[in-house]
């Protein structure tokens, strides 16, 4: 897939793949504290971290399942590699997992960066449908 999108002038890079319990529980202390740093008290900083960022135990990068793709800022913009990536990544079994529009299903607000591979005939049938993968998931 990363082939086939500098083909098309785009230069997309893993950010993130496996992370352990506690590199998860940083992430979402920091998101934490950044919204109690924009006023928010600690019960809604809370809330609205959980909404970006996945309990520690849960995330699917602990699980080694998942990448965050986002673009080599030398060449491209984050904007540019999201684009080819929501065209193109189905064709390669990539699923962009937190779709927008989709967060009352996944629980995650939608992440541009976030994919999973799940095969080629799943990720294309999600794409054509419109689906997420828990929606895929009970059919």
């Amino acid at each position: 897939m990363v082939d086939a999108a500098r083909k098309d002038g785009i230069y997309p890079v893993v950010r993130e793949g496996y992370r352990t319990y506690e590199e998860q529980q940083k992430i979402l202390d920091d998101k934490i504290k950044a919204y109690i740093n924009e006023g928010y008290s600690q019960s809604r900083a809370e809330r609205t971290a959980k909404g970006w960022v996945a309990l520690p135990g849960t995330s699917e990068h602990q699980l080694g399942i998942a990448v965050d793709i986002n673009a080599d800022k030398s060449k491209n913009s984050n904007d540019e590699v999201y684009t080819w990536l929501a065209v193109n990544a189905h064709n390669y079994g990539f699923i962009l997992r937190y779709p927008q529009g989709k967060q009352e299903i996944t629980g995650t607000s939608y992440e541009p960066w976030h994919y999973r591979y799940v095969g080629v005939d799943a990720a294309r049938e999600n794409y054509e449908r419109g689906i997420c993968l828990e929606e895929y998931f009970e059919q």
